[in-house]
């Protein structure tokens, strides 16, 4: 299988994808919606998600995924941490597809004072990428002492990610759709907006719905989507709203509260 056909089982037809991941017990622990992360899957899967994300270990502990692609991120660290904006990687590509891994991720936080060696992951991650035929999701950052985290840092970070090789650009939503659609214009590959922080159910819906219209190619959501308490419902409007471009009224009656 070439990085064609694997980009496809993310990507779908329209251009678009809903991806949700599940990597954040390695640095934060246990937390709310991933005590049981084989549970969580199941649920997301159940509502469609177009991928899943995941460290190497969960992998094995997986219920089957049908068409739902399995990517794997491959860079941590911990709240613990001196530094915890400093990601270090603990997988290769190649390990990743002995895996069953349909994609890889990477995280880097551009400000901080590890950019450099990030940075050099990113760039040997996208070679590997290229050299085994394997999709790159990379999900960009600015986090640092001087950052302010302004919608042109993240376009320099949604830029900077295209031009070292990323399939998928992961950012946070800038605020509004004017300065969003600029960050998506100035890349060529689908940008996809960050779930960011734990917010309402219409709150999450709304900012995706934007990020949409101003040009975004979907969502890698996270905490919003697993610490749900309908998270297959959750799954279901977020779908709604990306795949068949339906509005956030319509998508929310996917929801339970």
């Amino acid at each position: 299988m070439d990085k064609k056909e694997r980009l496809a089982k993310i990507v779908k037809a329209d251009g678009k994808c809903v991806v949700v991941p599940m990597d954040h017990g390695v640095g934060m622990g246990p937390i709310e919606g991933l005590e049981d992360v084989c549970a969580a899957v199941k649920k997301v899967v159940a509502g469609g998600a177009d991928a899943v994300l995941v460290h190497k270990g969960i992998v094995k502990e997986l219920p089957p995924l049908g068409k739902t692609a399995l990517i794997i991120h491959m860079s941590v660290s911990t709240s613990i941490a001196l530094d915890g904006n400093r990601k270090v990687g603990v997988c290769t590509v190649e390990e990743a597809l002995s895996y069953g891994a349909d994609g890889v991720s990477v995280h880097i936080n551009l400000g901080c004072e590890a950019e450099g060696e990030m940075l050099k992951f990113l760039g040997e991650v996208s070679r590997d990428c290229k050299k085994f035929g394997v999709p790159l999701l990379a999900m960009m950052y600015v986090r640092g002492p001087k950052v302010k985290g302004d919608a042109n840092e993240i376009a320099i970070a949604a830029r900077c990610a295209y031009e070292l090789g990323a399939d998928i650009v992961k950012v946070n939503y800038t605020g509004d759709e004017g300065s969003f659609a600029k960050v998506c214009g100035g890349v060529k590959v689908p940008v996809v907006m960050a779930g960011g922080s734990k917010v309402t159910t219409r709150e999450s819906l709304q900012m995706i719905k934007d990020s949409i219209d101003a040009g975004g190619k979907g969502v890698a959501c996270g905490r919003n989507v697993f610490a749900h308490k309908d998270a297959e419902g959750m799954v279901r409007a977020i779908c709604r709203l990306v795949h068949e471009g339906k509005g956030v009224e319509e998508a929310i009656r996917e929801v339970k509260e």
